[in-house]
């Protein structure tokens, strides 16, 4: 009688960063920031099948990215295998459709659903503490999209407190064509900024204790429009499309559009549609994100 393989397809969300604020510069050379991760349904979709082979094996549809030892997904699956000695391996098939380089944290969620997904497959029995930890070594918003919703990031990102929800809303994302190089932004907004400013209170505490969107910004924004001043003008369409808070996604290069009602996101992603791809989705809160990952 034939052992009937175990598989798990699951979703694999993007996130928005609904503002971003750099605090300073850490002696490991990475920037202190603060800010707000919120999930959307925008998604991957990632295939794991058990083997008994020991191999781990990686193939995606996206002929753009590395589908090898270096890819995100790989090295949560090494990093899981080579701490825990697991003897068992897996194939994994990822269809893609949140772009590279797009602010939206493609690759990151993608590495934490492997790690949520191998913990269940492989029997590891980790809690949320130790795979956070482990998240941390492949990257900052790695542990973002082990809780989702809506949450604060600070630290490099990594520290995540979870936060009471917004109500689902709907949401223009407009994804340009071409990928921004995250250290490219951060050594362009050195250079344009002083990392010595005093300290100000900031939008993101004044939206902690008000729950105001409309005054959120993205530090970054800076450096992103001086080298894509095309974007610029994305994110002002979206603004006169009425939308309740605009701005690029982390380091771009996608910007998006929170709206009250469909209706007018669907408007606005008409409009959008005439500059670049625009992708007409909603925000998730962390109830109906861990739905997958139970």
């Amino acid at each position: 009688m034939k052992r009937k393989r175990q598989v798990l397809r699951l979703p694999s969300l993007a996130k928005i960063n609904l503002g971003l604020e750099i605090v300073g510069k850490r002696e490991d050379g990475y920037h202190e920031v603060r800010t707000l991760f919120q999930t959307v349904d925008l998604r991957d979709t990632l295939e794991f099948v058990l083997t008994s082979s020991g191999i781990i094996s990686l193939q995606g549809d996206d002929p753009t990215i590395p589908w090898d030892e270096k890819n995100l997904i790989y090295r949560a699956a090494c990093l899981l295998r080579e701490r825990f000695s697991v003897p068992a391996g897996v194939n994994i098939k990822v269809k893609k459709r949140i772009p590279a380089g797009s602010g939206l944290g493609g690759g990151s969620s993608n590495a934490a659903v492997t790690l949520l997904a191998l913990n269940r497959l492989w029997d590891l029995r980790l809690d949320l503490k130790a795979l956070t930890e482990l998240a941390r070594t492949l990257g900052s918003d790695v542990p973002y999209f082990l809780t989702g919703g809506l949450c604060l990031g600070e630290g490099r990102g990594d520290i995540i407190t979870p936060l009471p929800e917004l109500p689902p809303l709907p949401c223009v994302i407009a994804l340009p064509s071409f990928p921004i190089s995250t250290a490219e932004v951060y050594q362009l907004y050195d250079e344009l900024s002083s990392l010595t400013k005093p300290p100000r209170a900031g939008r993101i505490k004044e939206f902690l204790e008000r729950r105001r969107l409309a005054h959120l910004e993205n530090e970054l924004e800076t450096a992103v429009f001086e080298a894509y001043p095309g974007l610029r003008e994305v994110k002002s369409l979206l603004v006169e499309a009425e939308a309740v808070v605009s701005l690029v996604s982390g380091t771009g290069s996608s910007v998006f559009g929170l709206f009250w009602e469909k209706e007018s996101a669907s408007r606005a992603a008409k409009v959008i549609s005439s500059r670049a791809k625009a992708v007409l989705t909603e925000t998730w809160p962390r109830e109906r994100y861990r739905q997958f990952f139970p």
